[in-house]
């Protein structure tokens, strides 16, 4: 693949099937994704509130017309750091034949400047910690481990 011609949009509802499969593609995802045709309905709902939120978006990466990666955004305003914007980077997976191509750098770059575009002060993310080569390639673009992340599930 030539990375030179890696493009970069917001998904469609049409991209879904791609987006929640590639999901699903990976040691993790397969235990708490559901990828199936007909997808099941909370993938087209969250797709649906994603699209109507101004403040999210999903973004594709694409190969001609075929997709290679994902990753969502969210920009969130925060009254520390004087009132200021963060963009939170989530879901980011490239397809499993293309990893270690460097879609997934262009990913996150990609990010970071749309972040700087919409006036955000900060860039976050989270991986877990069954994903040591993932905190490695995030601390190769730059990321510092500063926090200690905590989640609840419901």
């Amino acid at each position: 693949m030539n990375t030179n011609q890696v493009t970069f949009r917001e998904a469609t509802i049409q991209d879904l099937d791609r987006i929640v499969y590639m999901l699903s593609d990976d040691v993790l995802g397969n235990k708490r994704e559901l990828y199936k045709q007909p997808l099941p309905e909370s993938y087209i709902k969250a797709f649906q509130s994603i699209n109507s939120d101004p403040n999210n978006e999903l973004i594709v990466a694409c190969y001609g017309e075929e997709i290679v990666g994902v990753q969502q955004i969210t920009y969130t305003p925060f009254i520390t750091h004087q009132g200021g914007w963060r963009a939170t980077i989530e879901g980011v997976r490239t397809a499993s034949l293309e990893r270690g191509k460097g879609v997934g750098s262009m990913l996150i770059r990609w990010a970071i400047q749309r972040a700087k575009e919409r006036g955000c002060h900060m860039v976050q993310l989270t991986t877990d910690k069954k994903r040591p080569e993932a905190l490695h390639f995030y601390k190769k673009l730059g990321f510092k481990a500063s926090h200690e992340g905590l989640k609840l599930y419901l």
